[in-house]
């Protein structure tokens, strides 16, 4: 008999216990609850989806009638918010990175020949696609991501890097764009609605070259203009099948401006000098890249209306 009634018994005592305290809930609901799980619960604040995407307002526009004329930057600070990405003794990549991304604002601000927007200018988050979203809905010539890289406990690692879309990554970003843009959007100025899936693809796998292309020019004149005045990295110039790099007809680098997890390195770029350095490199980049592209503009040859219109 007992045999039967110990496992009654274990099963009954449970159930009564959570029965008295189901009613002293009830009866008194200032009595204090085991806090079993409580504090422990990371709750995270989602970006708003879709059309609610919130845009940054443009620096660099202001009454005169040809603002809107100039290229526009749009700068991206890497991680933020409930994401801080690297980090070593203290320093968080987020911060460092907005350091880095407001200070080449300023300066090309400073030098007025360009617009200029912030992904981010405070410590929030944003998905990937979010951020060079921002730069396409924006009408962005540029998008420029920073972020800080980390060796983790090979701490001599140091050096500055660039990084492009891979081709692979490009091709499969060209699929993506194509099938969700079908029918609702222009790429690179070209009307893709009531094209067929196939030739979508096509006509986005056909900017996303020239883009690359693009990227590629910008990325290099990046490692030309920093070369003594910024520490790069032996392979500075990397391809990647980076999220944030996907848009179709947006140039686009992301530059790992150093290793965070090298004490001095870090120290550097959280410097205002480091910053100073940072800020001119990049800035004087963004000028010559914008300066080939007019260039390049201006040698395309004319159409046939053109020259009628010359003739004439």
């Amino acid at each position: 008999m007992a045999r039967i009634l110990l496992p009654i018994v274990l099963t009954l005592i449970p159930m009564a216990l959570l029965t008295v305290l189901v009613w002293a809930v009830a009866v008194d609901r200032s009595l204090d609850l085991p806090q079993f799980g409580r504090g422990y619960v990371l709750r995270v604040e989602l970006p708003p989806a879709g059309d609610d995407l919130p845009l940054p307002e443009i620096a660099g526009q202001g009454a005169g009638s040809g603002d809107g004329n100039r290229p526009l930057v749009v700068i991206d600070a890497g991680h933020g918010g409930h994401d801080p990405g690297a980090s070593n003794e203290g320093l968080q990549e987020k911060d460092l990175v907005l350091r880095l991304a407001r200070a080449l604002r300023a300066r090309l601000l400073e030098a007025g020949d360009v617009r200029v927007a912030l992904t981010r200018d405070e410590d929030r988050y944003l998905l990937h696609a979010e951020r060079y979203e921002i730069a396409r809905r924006l009408g962005a010539d540029l998008f420029v991501s920073i972020h800080a890289d980390s060796a983790g406990e090979a701490s001599e690692v140091a050096g500055a890097s660039i990084y492009t879309l891979s081709e692979s990554a490009s091709s499969e970003a060209a699929a993506r764009f194509a099938e969700r843009e079908n029918r609702s959007d222009r790429i690179n100025g070209q009307d893709i609605a009531g094209q067929s899936d196939a030739v979508n693809t096509i006509l986005v796998e056909l900017s996303q070259r020239r883009t690359q292309a693009e990227s590629a020019e910008f990325a290099s004149l990046i490692q030309r203009e920093g070369e003594g005045t910024i520490r790069f990295h032996p392979q500075a110039r990397r391809s990647a099948a980076l999220k944030v790099l996907r848009a179709p007809d947006v140039p686009s680098v992301l530059y790992e401006s150093g290793f965070i997890s090298n004490a001095d390195e870090a120290q550097r770029l959280a410097s205002p000098e480091g910053r100073a350095r940072f800020a001119e490199v990049m800035a004087r980049a963004i000028r010559i890249y914008f300066i080939r592209q007019r260039e390049d503009l201006l040698e395309q040859p004319s159409g046939p209306s053109d020259a009628a219109n010359t003739e004439g």
